[in-house]
C-alpha cells in the first residue's frame, strides 16, 4: 500500500531519504505541467520545477504535519513562478512547445481550428498579470477548486474570485469566439 504524500513528506522531513524521490517522481507531470502554462517555456518550467523541489528540501523542517502536501508544494512552485514572471519584467518567453493533440476524428480543417484556439487561448493567458493567470491555470487547467488556489495562493477566497473574474473578463475580450479549450 502506498504512502500518501504527507506521510512521505512528514518521513522526509524526519530523516527518510527515500521519500524524497517518491514525491519527486509523483509530481513530476502535473508540476511540470502547470509551470509550462505558467510560463510557456520548456526551460524555464524545467528550471523552475528543479528550483520548487530545491525549496521542498530546504524547507522540509518547515512542513507542518498534517497539512497538505500538494497545497504545500503548489504554494512553493506558484510564488517561484510569480516571481520568474516578475523578474523578468515581461510577459513569459515563447518558444515552441508541445500542442495538445488535436481530435484525429476531425477533418483537417476542424483540426487546423482547433489548433489556432489553442494557440490564440495560450497566448491571451500570457497577457494576464502573474497572479490572475495562476489564479486560471490552478482552477481551470489544474482542476483545484478555488478554496484550494486560495490555500496555495496565500490570499483569501474573496481574492482568488477577483483574480478569475478579472482573468475571464480580459480572456472574453481578447477571445471573444473562443472560450478555454
Amino acid at each position: 500500500m502506498e504512502q500518501s504524500d504527507e506521510l512521505l513528506m512528514e518521513a522526509y522531513r524526519d530523516g527518510d531519504q527515500t521519500a524524497f524521490p517518491a514525491l519527486l517522481r509523483r509530481y513530476k507531470s502535473g508540476l511540470y505541467g502547470y509551470l509550462m502554462r505558467m510560463v510557456h517555456n520548456s526551460e524555464t518550467a524545467e528550471d523552475l520545477f528543479q528550483e520548487t523541489f530545491l525549496r521542498v528540501h530546504q524547507k522540509a523542517h518547515t512542513y507542518r504535519t498534517g497539512a497538505r502536501f500538494k497545497s504545500w508544494l503548489f504554494t512553493i512552485a506558484t510564488r517561484i513562478a510569480i516571481d520568474s514572471i516578475r523578474k523578468n519584467n515581461r510577459s513569459p518567453e515563447t518558444q515552441p512547445f508541445e500542442i495538445e493533440q488535436t481530435d484525429p476524428a476531425g477533418t483537417p480543417d476542424e483540426q487546423t481550428a482547433q489548433s489556432e484556439l489553442r494557440h490564440r487561448v495560450k497566448a491571451a493567458v500570457e497577457t494576464l498579470p502573474p497572479k490572475q493567470r495562476a489564479a486560471l491555470v490552478l482552477a481551470y487547467y489544474q482542476g483545484h477548486t478555488y478554496p484550494e488556489v486560495a490555500e496555495i495562493m496565500g490570499c483569501s477566497l474573496g481574492t482568488v474570485k477577483t483574480h478569475m473574474s478579472r482573468a475571464l473578463k480580459t480572456l472574453a475580450v481578447k477571445l471573444p469566439q473562443g472560450g478555454l479549450r
